[in-house]
């Protein structure tokens, strides 16, 4: 596959402090990754140098085959940033035809409406919309050149549950023909495992973790026993199976267990004679691996194949 980004032991230097060390890592053109990471762990820094924003101190950046900082290569880059403030006293429309007007091929205004679903509000004010709706703005600024990489930091912010997963509908959409690729940074840990292709985790400005949602939950083993149990029982009926790492819940009838060891456990409480049924086992959450792997004491690199 074709690679739309490369870093190749990549660092950057703020005077004593380096925020990103020896950062190397590529993108695959048509997916979605997602960048997680504790605050402070770079990736601002990091998108700041793939964008051109700033120059790392030392190594090399490749965006579609380019100089980052070079107008050619921006112009195949579109880019949703935090904190970013629209102008007040220009309609929704007004906005998006002056950034169309930038580009030599466009998104058409119609289209760039209709995927944020800012139809019934191209004749507003833009300043005047909510946090969302403006985010939704900001999205459609981004992809008002028709860009091949597309570069979200924080994108939901602001955006009420709804309107993340109609968030999440557009971006799939956006890479649906394998021909554009995205980038994005978030701290909803759902949102990159609903839309990632690919998860990358980086930490004290270093890679310590990369691979499918599936293989990062996967790497730190726990899986969920979810089951109902009979009139009666409680989960203290279940405590002499579990081992001390195990973690049982109980609401109704309704039991959740945390193991390392599902096959185990299921083959332990099968052989009773408790009355459970509806049992299902799947696959630990994001944020049981998220936390597992940035706790580690030595940081050392987590990467799945």
């Amino acid at each position: 596959m074709t690679s739309i980004l490369e870093f190749q032991n990549v660092s950057k230097n703020y005077g004593s402090k380096r925020a990103v060390d020896n950062l190397s890592f590529s993108i695959e053109k048509g997916t979605i990754v997602a960048l997680l990471g504790p605050n402070g762990a770079g990736k601002t820094t990091t998108m700041a140098m793939l964008l051109g924003l700033i120059q790392p101190t030392d190594g090399k950046i490749t965006v579609l085959h380019g100089n980052p900082r070079q107008p050619a290569t921006r112009r195949q880059i579109g880019a949703m940033l935090q904190n970013v403030s629209l102008p007040d006293k220009i309609s929704v429309q007004e906005l998006l035809q002056l950034f169309r007007s930038n580009y030599p091929n466009p998104a058409s205004l119609e289209t760039l409406l209709q995927m944020t679903g800012l139809t019934a509000e191209r004749h507003k004010d833009a300043s005047k919309l909510s946090g969302g709706q403006q985010r939704r703005v900001q999205f459609a600024l981004a992809m008002a050149g028709n860009p091949q990489f597309l570069v979200l930091d924080e994108p939901t912010t602001g955006m009420d549950v709804n309107s993340r997963r109609d968030f999440w509908h557009q971006l799939r959409g956006y890479t649906k023909n394998g021909e554009r690729t995205l980038l994005l940074s978030t701290h909803h840990l759902e949102e990159a495992d609903a839309i990632a292709d690919r998860i990358l985790v980086i930490q004290h400005g270093k890679l310590i973790a990369d691979g499918s949602p599936a293989e990062i939950k996967a790497k730190t083993g726990w899986s969920y026993i979810r089951m109902q149990i009979g009139e009666g029982f409680t989960a203290a009926d279940l405590q002499c199976f579990l081992t001390s790492e195990d973690e049982c819940s109980m609401e109704g009838r309704k039991v959740q267990i945390r193991t390392r060891d599902s096959d185990s456990l299921l083959r332990k409480l099968l052989r009773t004679e408790l009355p459970l049924s509806q049992i299902e086992v799947s696959q630990g959450k994001l944020e049981d691996a998220f936390f597992a792997i940035t706790n580690k004491e030595n940081y050392e690199e987590v990467t799945v194949s």
